[in-house]
């Protein structure tokens, strides 16, 4: 075998030797890679969860320091409550083989997480609405924090003590996202009094809460 066949050799096996480092490194680089992408799917979920948590501290912190008299607190809890039983009842009337799985509120806002069908009537009643997912947390969060000792008001009696709620809300609720969901829910009853007819607005209110409550 001559010099020049075994160079060849040499350089051949150096070759292959070369091939498997950078066929290692390329493994190496591909794990690396992966272990990259899966750190920032669990920091990005961290980080939303963290603000989330954060914004839902800072809501309760906001409801609860509300300065409402208690007058003017049971006309905005009249609000949320009718609010609240307009969605429920909006989404039985949309899903009637439903009625009996979904009692309450707080049954539908649990089976929408998992329930595909649920989630998009919910949806699409919110945007009729003019409603977002963050205005019924903050609705829920002040129904929480001030309904047991809140009162309902009829729409006469409402009128009869607070002639202007929106220069209430925007006077006394200083955190804008709760102060824009307030805003929004008196919008929702008040545009829905122009389409309900009389022997609608003359059912009592009363009979439909417990829906929301249990």
């Amino acid at each position: 075998m001559n010099n020049e066949t075994t160079t060849l050799i040499s350089l051949k096996e150096a070759m292959k030797r070369v091939d498997h480092k950078l066929q290692v490194l390329e493994a190496q680089f591909r794990e690396l890679d992966f272990t990259k992408d899966n750190l920032m799917q669990k920091f990005e979920h961290h980080s939303k969860t963290l603000a989330n948590q954060a914004a839902q501290d800072e809501m309760w912190t906001a409801v609860r320091a509300l300065e409402f008299t208690s007058m003017e607190l049971n006309i905005l809890y009249s609000y949320i409550i009718e609010v609240l039983i307009c969605l429920h009842t909006r989404v039985l009337e949309k899903l009637p083989d439903l009625v009996r799985g979904l009692p309450t509120l707080a049954s539908v806002l649990r089976r929408k997480v998992k329930n595909e069908r649920i989630r998009v009537v919910w949806d699409s009643i919110l945007e009729e609405c003019g409603l977002q997912e963050g205005d019924i947390t903050a609705l829920c969060t002040f129904f929480i924090v001030h309904g047991n000792k809140a009162e309902h008001y009829t729409d006469k009696a409402r009128q009869t003590y607070i002639r202007d709620i929106t220069f209430l809300i925007t006077n006394v609720v200083k955190n804008q996202v709760l102060q824009d969901s307030l805003l929004r829910a008196v919008q929702v009853i008040e545009k829905g009094k122009a389409v309900r007819t009389p022997e609608e607005q003359k059912s009592p209110l009363k009979e439909s809460i417990p829906s929301v409550k249990n």
